[in-house]
């Protein structure tokens, strides 16, 4: 088995750090092969997809190889009737956009930059998009998983098992795992059917607590946005919903929402088709573009902190900037460009005192090289953290896997 191999290159560099080997396998088995090798001669190697996150994490403390994945672009199989799929983790989130399609079907994972965005990568930084807001993220929706364990091994777990790893649920073990437990060569998915169609409501201007008091109203109503997006403008949000469905079930949707707005004095607007699309390409600019993007999380009763306590510093910081929170999951991302590095540290810290305060997190998803030794991207690492020390141990004694890319620096 010939795997083709190349010395590193600057562009192949993780967070600066230039691998003397690359590895690009073109089959599972080929994957499975380079892994065997990596843990033979004893090298510490990162796994790359598309790269678009491979600014999440602290930078590797050593990097010997990069396996890039992106020939492992396979659909393995699709199960229509069982609303199933399996794909190789190299497949791209658009080509397996583009396959389920065909059968009036999708995967309700719509992370950013979906072009390049892999199906392993997705997975294991846990990445995701607005339609979390009904269908969940990843461990709502992968059933299985294939992997290279760090010596070499192939393993199983979650549907369709073949040979499983006793003890672990692995399939959600390898969500936000960020390559550090073992190499994704295929994921299994739950998918839904396509909507007949979508529309999405637009109430601009909001404050923090009318965002707030408009969800509470939705809920008690039995309201189902797929998508639920409040865009920063200027000091007030722009609140996106995204309804789903056959053309009569969204009509009268639409029609209740709107009128929960009315009755709260907040109106609201039925975006047309192209209006809709560009509320969308609005969210989407903040979660893709920026030198520096940073994600808050913590929960739905912190919205008013975070948009006027929390993310101000940030932003102030930032030129141009821009911000979107996702009201029901208390999560906001926030990006642009440094105006100064010194002050963008200094936000950044007091920005994140707040929130861990609160109970919260501040993760730097994307950050300049210069503002990047001044500011821990991970913050205080979570209680769990003994549990998460004990699991690296157990998959990658060696720590030879995205050494020292994770929190707490697993």
């Amino acid at each position: 088995m010939v795997i083709r191999e190349r010395a590193g290159k600057s562009e192949d560099a993780v967070q600066g750090v230039v691998p003397r080997l690359v590895l690009e396998p073109a089959t599972v088995e080929e994957a499975t092969a380079a892994v065997a090798r990596c843990a033979s001669d004893r090298l510490a190697v990162v796994f790359v997809g598309g790269g678009t996150d491979l600014g999440l994490g602290a930078r590797p403390f050593r990097l010997d190889a990069v396996i890039r994945t992106g020939a492992l672009s396979r659909l393995v199989d699709h199960a229509p009737a069982d609303q199933v799929v399996t794909a190789e983790a190299g497949m791209t989130l658009a080509a397996l956009g583009e396959a389920l399609a065909r059968q009036r079907q999708r995967l309700a994972l719509d992370a950013p930059l979906p072009g390049r965005a892999t199906v392993g990568g997705v997975v294991a930084a846990n990445a995701f998009g607005p339609r979390r807001t009904r269908f969940g993220g990843a461990r709502d929706l992968v059933l299985g998983v294939s992997l290279v364990r760090a010596d070499g091994v192939a393993a199983k777990g979650g549907g369709k098992v073949v040979k499983n790893v006793a003890g672990f649920d692995l399939p959600r073990l390898m969500v936000g795992s960020l390559g550090t437990l073992a190499l994704l060569t295929t994921v299994t998915f739950r998918v839904h059917p396509l909507p007949e169609t979508e529309v999405t409501v637009l109430f601009p201007g909001l404050e923090p607590d009318q965002v707030r008091s408009l969800a509470a109203a939705w809920r008690a109503a039995q309201l189902e946005p797929g998508s639920a997006a409040a865009v920063f403008s200027s000091d007030r949000l722009d609140l996106g919903l995204r309804l789903e469905g056959f053309q009569a079930g969204v009509d009268d949707q639409v029609a209740r929402l709107l009128d929960l707005g009315r009755r709260s004095g907040l109106p609201g607007e039925r975006l047309g088709a192209a209006e809709g699309a560009a509320f969308w390409r609005r969210h989407d600019a903040v979660r893709e573009q920026g030198s520096l993007r940073v994600k808050i999380a913590s929960t739905p009763s912190h919205l008013g902190d975070l948009a006027r306590a929390w993310l101000p510093p940030i932003l102030g910081e930032l030129s141009p900037a821009g911000a979107v929170v996702y009201p029901t999951l208390g999560i906001a991302f926030a990006s642009g460009e440094p105006a100064s590095g010194a002050g963008l540290a200094a936000g950044l810290r007091a920005a994140r005192v707040a929130v861990t305060a609160a109970g919260g997190s501040l993760v730097v998803c994307e950050a300049p090289p210069a503002i990047r030794p001044a500011f821990d991207p991970w913050g205080p690492p979570p209680p769990s953290i003994d549990l998460m020390r004990a699991l690296k141990e157990r998959f990658d004694p060696e720590r030879r896997l995205a050494s020292g890319r994770f929190v707490g620096g697993i």
